[in-house]
């Protein structure tokens, strides 16, 4: 690989400001200690020029480990703990692993794998590595369809939008994420407090959102990012009430208005904004005008060495943040032959603004009409006493779909679960989709599931 940059994630925490952490809910990790001394003891040394499978449990020993080994292992594949187990021996060959990194050493005997080193707190002292080498940041996509790609970045493709977006990072920020920081939306709000001088707060594995975000208001977290439905849940657990953060960052999923506005009520004192990324593409641009989509103007004046286009539906990025390629056998070409990567996600544009509707797989087929659940679910949570939908299809033997729709309410919306708040939200379906979109049915429930990429888990009948 012909390097973009060569840099060490190291090197950001070794002049450090004091007070500079990394905690999770049992230990806090002062990055000024990460300059002389590391979690996996004096087994770094052998890690040099491996490719290393990081497969540890908890996020801090996961982050530190990322530290250390940057610039030293060869390429690191980031393992998420969701990730299907089935998958790891094909993931392992096609990377090329020959070290992993964990913290259960006896799991990963059987792996074919002859250096396991185990990554402990506290850290001890330890002698500095040269850090002579770009290493290879290997990152999964979600695999929603079968086994999961193998992405290929380097840092510096990671932190491309970091380092321009340079006002966001300061000293003085406490960053968190609901994300997971092994995958691209975590991982890029765990380097924002790497390199842009902050400290960050991490997740305990289990850890409910109303716990986390408990935790969050008593470390006075400044900074924070996640999908929509990751605030959709915080804001319907009621522990966000005190929690008071400056920054506040949606990607991941369509962001549409209704949560936009929710946010902006509950942290009035807050910027407030979303932004469009993906795992191949890195991050294309954010939006903080607080609406729903992006303006037209975003497409007609790149920043950043960012192009974007909108080809058949579908919007097309082209990036200097861009990921290298796909590792493995059955690699199949990022981008096309000028560049651009399809991202799958289709917009609409209407009156100078495009609007996501959908992702390209995820269209429901209502008798030859094509439905995106999202724009759907856009109209139903507009409806003042909805708090998240999801919206599904159910086999019909006319049609052979029908669109039908989940909807969790308020609370104190429970005693009016009637026909009143269901014929309100069908009549707003009627005003803005065309008939074949608007829901057969509408059934409340009192929670939806979401998946631990922060996405809402989607399940057709």
């Amino acid at each position: 690989m012909s390097p973009r940059e060569i840099l060490a994630l190291r090197d950001f925490t070794g002049n450090t400001v004091a007070g500079r952490s990394i905690s999770d809910a049992r230990s806090v990790v002062p990055l000024i200690d990460l300059a002389t001394g590391s979690c996996l003891g004096g087994r770094l040394a052998g890690l040099a020029g491996r490719s290393v499978l990081v497969a540890v449990a908890d996020q801090l020993r996961t982050g530190i480990a990322l530290i250390e080994l940057d610039g030293i292992a060869r390429r690191m594949l980031l393992c998420p703990p969701d990730l299907n187990p089935e998958y790891i021996p094909s993931l392992i060959d096609d990377a090329q692993i020959d070290a992993i990194v964990c913290d259960d050493p006896e799991r990963w005997t059987s792996a074919g794998v002859s250096l396991i080193v185990t990554a402990n707190l506290p850290v001890k002292a330890a002698a500095p590595i040269k850090t002579d080498r770009t290493t290879e940041w290997l990152m999964l996509t979600s695999g929603t369809t079968g086994s999961p790609k193998i992405v290929r970045h380097s840092l510096a493709t990671l932190i491309g939008a970091i380092v321009a977006d340079g006002p966001s990072g300061n000293p003085a920020a406490t960053w968190a994420t609901f994300y997971d920081i092994r995958r691209y939306g975590g991982l890029q709000i765990f380097l924002r407090a790497i390199v842009g001088g902050g400290s960050m707060v991490l997740s305990e594995p289990g850890e409910s959102i109303a716990d986390y975000v408990a935790r969050l208001t008593a470390r006075s977290v400044t900074h924070i990012s996640g999908t929509p439905s990751h605030w959709r849940k915080a804001l319907m657990s009621g522990a966000a009430v005190s929690f008071a953060p400056r920054y506040v960052r949606l990607s991941g999923e369509i962001a549409d208005q209704a949560v936009l506005d929710s946010l902006r009520r509950a942290f009035p004192a807050a910027s407030i904004g979303h932004a469009y990324a993906s795992t191949e593409a890195g991050v294309a641009f954010a939006v903080d005008d607080g609406l729903e989509g992006f303006p037209a103007s975003v497409l007609r004046e790149p920043k950043g060495g960012v192009d974007l286009k909108v080809e058949d539906g579908s919007l097309r990025i082209r990036s200097p943040r861009t990921a290298y390629g796909y590792v493995g056998h059955n690699a199949a070409a990022l981008m096309d032959a000028d560049g651009f990567i399809d991202s799958g996600d289709m917009v609409d544009l209407r009156e100078g603004r495009y609007y996501f509707v959908g992702r390209r797989g995820g269209i429901v087929n209502v008798g030859g009409l094509k439905v995106h659940p999202e724009e759907v679910e856009a109209v139903i949570n507009r409806h003042r006493q909805v708090r998240m939908s999801r919206v599904r299809s159910r086999r019909s033997p006319i049609t052979g779909a029908i669109v039908i729709a989940d909807v969790v309410l308020a609370e104190t919306a429970e005693a009016l679960r009637s026909s009143a708040i269901r014929d309100e939200i069908m009549t707003a379906c009627r005003e803005s989709l065309a008939l074949h979109k608007v829901p057969a049915m509408i059934s409340f429930v009192s929670s939806l599931d979401v998946m631990p990429s922060g996405k809402l888990a989607r399940q057709n009948a």
